[in-house]
């Protein structure tokens, strides 16, 4: 493994390393605490290096390429002063870990949830996350996945305009602080992720082409040039990309990485780019007996991302399930089919639960062909899914998040129909209260030109949005500030019984065996018309089957419980008087709490219903 950037090594002595393969001469520029310039030797493959016992941690320096500008280390471990200034030498030993005895959580057992750092808390820091640890523990959350934290332009931004992948944002603490912050997720038992941005690098502060060539104008992606993985010279920036995720995991002891839109990631290459980070990333696991994971964001609807390489998949462990999102929204949003054109049947989210993909061949308006290959045979847990992220509420022009698109009821049955789910479910921040600030887009730039370019491309994005005059101003500060999480609505009475809920949920999940078993084969759904579903989920031993209603109509739908040698037995019903708001005076509407096989059972309107029965010793079901 070739490794870039300052690596500081003890007692003063610090190794600099920087690639550039066309360029004939490198100057390391000290600029803190002492100035000196100091001409690299040029070493094979294109790297230049120079080692010192003269650069203790906090030394800041910039390199110059043939005697040009100078500019911050592409492999920066710190920018303490933003995207333009010096990069500072950092010492990872000094940090004392507490986390000896962490070992990972599996997969199957997460309950992630996404957050921004910024807006998380008024201070918008690591170290702010910490006290809030606790109400997510009891929550029942246990793993947490921040947004981009390298290095991005200004103070507030959503982390995907970041230009230096090894560096942590400054403002929110620098590498100290997100040190304190993972182990202290650690000691509650929650797992941490990173959203890591492969695909492209910000505009602003984005020197990498001053180095070599980062990048390649054979492919394109939406919002900058493609990353150079298979053309020429590619084997330093693959070397640069696939030592990245092993950094994160050995000097800030992360367990996993979500990464952005691998589908804009292109690379003919005999080996992958992703076979070489699953080979390197294996062999530190097989060291360390610590599993990582790597989750993606794809939108080719294709199980190869999650085949192992050997068999011609890119190896993620497991990738984000959109068609699960689209498929439950526009049932719960009426105005939903003007997003989702393709989706607004009951059948699909059948399909949804039992296959993965609901788009697996068939013609895609949206698209204008046939899209997708079928996921039946994927096991549940290679995916996550969801109601929220940051994508579903911050790219809407207001930012509203569901709490204020549909009501209460529908609320509790979108929670529901996440968390029984065959899947990795992920809450986006706030969402297990119903907070009901917005999440909006938001930069802060310092290029002037750039900042008129964001204007004006959200706005066009939004062209059909008819009034400007309250369009949010992605660099306004009031934009920023106006997204930030309002945490004593957690404890307000309107907020209660949805918290409640997710609560009880979760509890549900991580106690009931059906809950527990990601086999598609014992997965089943079956639609009601187009105004109710019905889940079935059975244990891994076949021994307890669990029946999941859910009613999306606003009028009770019959229904005539599976024919059994036991009877079934009420779980959770949404509509006890505990999950309805306190301010409710509507009677709550019941359903038996007990009740024999073939009974017909009326459920009330958008309402959820789950009960569990043991299935005999002849294995009847």
């Amino acid at each position: 493994m070739k490794t870039v950037g300052s690596e500081y090594q003890g007692n003063g002595r610090c190794r600099f390393t920087v690639w550039a393969p066309e360029k004939k001469s490198m100057t390391l520029h000290l600029v803190h605490p002492e100035e000196r310039e100091i001409e690299m030797t040029r070493a094979e493959w294109g790297y230049f290096t120079y080692e010192t016992k003269e650069a203790t941690p906090g030394t800041r320096y910039f390199y110059r390429p043939d005697n040009g500008q100078d500019y911050p280390d592409p492999a920066s471990h710190f920018q303490p002063e933003g995207v333009h200034g010096p990069s500072e030498v950092v010492d990872h030993s000094t940090y004392t870990w507490r986390d000896t005895g962490w070992r990972n959580l599996p997969l199957q057992d997460l309950v992630l949830y996404e957050l921004h750092v910024g807006t998380f808390t008024p201070e918008g820091t690591f170290e702010a996350i910490i006290p809030r640890l606790d109400d997510l523990v009891q929550t029942g959350i246990n793993g947490i996945e921040l947004m981009p934290v390298a290095q991005f332009p200004g103070s507030r931004n959503w982390g995907y305009d970041g230009v230096f992948p090894y560096a942590v944002q400054h403002s929110y603490g620098g590498p100290p602080g997100l040190k304190k912050l993972v182990d202290a997720c650690h000691a509650k038992g929650i797992a941490v992720y990173l959203d890591v941005v492969y695909n492209h690098m910000g505009p602003e502060g984005n020197y990498f082409g001053k180095f070599g060539p980062y990048f390649t104008d054979a492919y394109s992606t939406p919002w900058g040039d493609a990353i150079n993985f298979d053309g020429e010279y590619s084997d330093g920036v693959r070397e640069y990309f696939s030592n990245n995720p092993l950094y994160w995991q050995e000097h800030f002891h992360i367990d996993g990485l979500r990464l952005d839109a691998i589908h804009t990631i292109h690379d003919k290459s005999a080996v992958s780019i992703w076979e070489l980070t699953q080979h390197k990333i294996q062999s530190v696991t097989e060291q360390t007996g610590k599993p990582f994971y790597l989750i993606a964001e794809s939108d080719l609807n294709d199980p190869k991302v999650v085949k192992r390489p050997e068999v011609g998949g890119f190896g993620f462990s497991a990738q984000w399930l959109d068609d699960f999102h689209h498929a439950l929204y526009v049932l719960l949003d009426k105005k939903g089919r003007e997003r989702y054109e393709d989706f607004g049947r009951m059948e699909q989210l059948a399909k949804a639960y039992t296959e993965g993909f609901v788009h697996s061949g068939e013609y895609v308006r949206f698209r204008k062909k046939t899209f997708g290959r079928s996921s039946a045979a994927v096991p549940g847990d290679h995916f996550l899914c969801f109601v929220q992220n940051h994508d579903q509420v911050g790219n809407r022009v207001k930012g509203e998040r569901l709490s204020v698109l549909v009501n209460f009821e529908r609320l509790k049955l979108a929670a529901a129909a996440l968390l029984l789910s065959p899947y990795i479910p992920m809450l986006f921040m706030g969402e297990e209260y119903g907070e009901d600030a917005p999440f909006l887009y938001f930069v802060s730039h310092s290029d002037k030109e750039l900042i008129k370019a964001v204007q004006k491309g959200r706005k066009k994005e939004f062209a059909h949005y008819k009034s400007e005059s309250d369009f949010p101003d992605p660099q306004d500060e009031n934009t920023f500030e106006d997204s930030k999480l309002q945490w004593q609505k957690r404890q307000q009475p309107k907020h209660q019984p949805l918290l409640k809920w997710h609560k009880k949920l979760i509890q549900l999940r991580q106690t009931l065996p059906a809950l527990r078993n990601f086999n598609k084969a014992d997965v089943q759904a079956q639609t009601l018309g187009q105004n109710a579903l019905v889940l079935l989920r059975q244990s891994h031993d076949h021994q307890y089957l669990l029946l999941c209603l859910f009613n999306f109509s606003e009028q009770e739908v019959p229904f005539t419980l599976p024919d059994t040698a036991a009877s079934w037995k009420l779980v959770l019903t949404s509509k006890e008087k505990q999950w309805l708001p306190q301010q409710d005076s509507v009677q709550a509407a019941g359903v038996p709490a007990q009740a024999a096989a073939g009974k017909t059972v009326a459920l009330p309107p958008l309402s959820v219903v789950v009960y569990q029965n043991k299935v005999s010793e002849t294995g009847a079901i």
